[in-house]
């Protein structure tokens, strides 16, 4: 349990997230998630970083049971420096990223996919943002890399989550495999980009960075700034009792009809091929 690193191949260090039952990060594993990926990119042997997961999903964002239990505002202001720190550890890694994701990814899993070079994702998952319906705000940033500006802003109100076959036809996501594939998906691709020059990848990451149209890490902190208003003001906290109840809003994906959107609904509703398991994850960081 927590974060290791491993090294299968030559040039590739596999950074794995592994917090049961939902891989939902305390305070100290983002922080240890975003050390082992600057690490990992900063070790002249290293040419290509794989960020996987274990367990049932990729990732469902900060630990709401932590935060809920903490009195005052520490936890949330850790929970908020920390996901700064991972997701700009994984987009400032001197090689590429390859995001291998499984399951669900929400919340903090789309500052990490969305900051990273490449997605391969297994056909069972789902991305998305229910921050509404947890009493944040954040991470819109990271969504926008992955989906055009209006689609990106339909599923941030309505919490719906997208699936990883509607990503690969946005292009943002490189390959979707069957579950039971991704790792070796993952570093087929991570082997191809570790078979380049090592300095010369790390200038084209370099490179590349510097001519994004949005600055990620200005832009996410700007987001968070009303994470805190929205915990100040009361109504983050209003809404995240609910969290897990049955009278909260619920994630559907991003072709359900509204209908099916109740979170008393099954969480098992089918949305092109894929399972939407958001209640359930809810119920168990309840």
């Amino acid at each position: 349990m927590g974060v290791s690193t491993s090294a299968p191949e030559e040039g590739i260090a596999v950074v794995t997230v592994d917090f049961p039952p939902v891989n939902a990060l305390p305070v100290q594993g983002w922080y240890d998630l975003a050390a082992a990926v600057r690490a990992a990119g900063a070790d002249p042997k290293v040419r290509c970083v794989v960020l996987a997961a274990g367990g049932r999903g990729f990732n469902a964002g900060v630990d709401i049971k932590e935060i809920q239990r903490t009195t005052g505002h520490d936890a949330l202001l850790g929970a908020n420096r920390g996901c700064h720190e991972a997701f700009a550890a994984v987009y400032d890694c001197e090689v590429p990223v390859v995001a291998a994701v499984h399951g669900f990814c929400l919340g903090g899993g789309i500052g990490l996919a969305g900051n990273a070079d490449v997605v391969v994702a297994s056909d069972d998952a789902t991305f998305g943002l229910p921050e509404l319906d947890r009493g944040a705000l954040g991470a819109a940033t990271h969504l926008s890399r992955l989906v055009p500006q209006h689609l990106m802003r339909a599923l941030y109100y309505t919490s719906r989550t997208i699936t990883a076959q509607e990503l690969l036809g946005h292009g943002s996501v490189w390959r979707v495999v069957p579950r039971e594939g991704l790792r070796e998906a993952a570093l087929e691709l991570a082997r191809e980009i570790a078979a380049k020059d090592g300095q010369l990848i790390r200038l084209a990451k370099a490179a590349i960075n510097g001519i994004d149209p949005v600055d990620v890490h200005r832009s996410y902190r700007f987001e968070q700034g009303f994470t805190f208003e929205a915990n100040l003001s009361g109504v983050a906290d209003r809404v995240r009792d609910t969290f897990g109840t049955a009278s909260a809003g619920t994630a559907s994906t991003g072709t359900e009809s509204a209908s099916a959107s109740a979170r008393t609904e099954s969480a098992r509703t089918e949305s092109a091929g894929t399972t939407d398991r958001t209640i359930e994850i809810e119920e168990e960081q309840s």
